[in-house]
């Protein structure tokens, strides 16, 4: 079992439970609130797609009794983790105050503590808290996965320029792939999981 490490940005919560983390890959949700969702105030594009892929992701770590790490903003309106990736008691969430999830928090800490070496990473905004998160980590020598699909984003407006969400999206993508991490969809990441399990065996 995992230590308790008493910080307030980190809200840990481990049973008594068999908790086994055999693999050295971690799935780091990032930020799939309320707010971002039809009625929460900053509402992205097609956020129920992107959170139903990240539960599709939950699942399988939690079948696979692998690790999964939890993000939240902290912000008081509409600041709830989306029913899609709900944490169940065994699960971290880290709660942040900033863009980059590894800035004022343990998540470094608590990666190297687990041994993690990859981070399998999804969430909202695709341009925002998941791009720095992903270079931070990229940066600090972890191997990254993106996945696409389980992202989301918004349009942005610079002076009279607005860029549409799907350009903003698949924008951020491009300069991430190949420089600081592997993006794949969501049906590719699973199939190449059973891919690996069936080699393994």
């Amino acid at each position: 079992m995992n230590p308790f490490l008493k910080c307030t940005a980190l809200i840990f919560i481990l049973t008594a439970s068999t908790v086994v983390f055999s693999q050295k890959t971690a799935l780091l949700i990032i930020d799939i609130q309320e707010v971002y969702f039809p009625g929460g105030g900053v509402t992205l594009e097609n956020p129920e797609e992107a959170g139903m892929n990240a539960g599709l992701l939950l699942q399988h770590f939690r079948q696979t009794g692998q690790f999964v790490i939890h993000v939240k903003h902290n912000v008081n309106q509409g600041g709830e983790i989306h029913e899609f990736v709900v944490p169940i008691e065994e699960e971290l969430v880290i709660v942040k105050d900033d863009i980059n999830a590894f800035n004022g928090t343990p998540l470094r800490e608590i990666l190297e503590k687990n041994g993690v070496e990859r981070l399998v990473i999804c969430g909202m905004q695709t341009h925002m808290c998941v791009e720095a998160a992903t270079r931070a980590a990229s940066d600090m020598g972890y191997s990254c996965i993106v996945v696409s699909d389980a992202c989301t984003t918004r349009a942005l407006q610079y002076g009279p320029v607005i860029v549409p969400a799907k350009e903003v999206h698949y924008s951020t993508l491009s300069t991430l792939a190949g420089y600081y991490a592997d993006v794949l969809t969501t049906d590719e990441y699973l199939r190449s999981m059973v891919e690996a399990s069936h080699t393994a065996d």
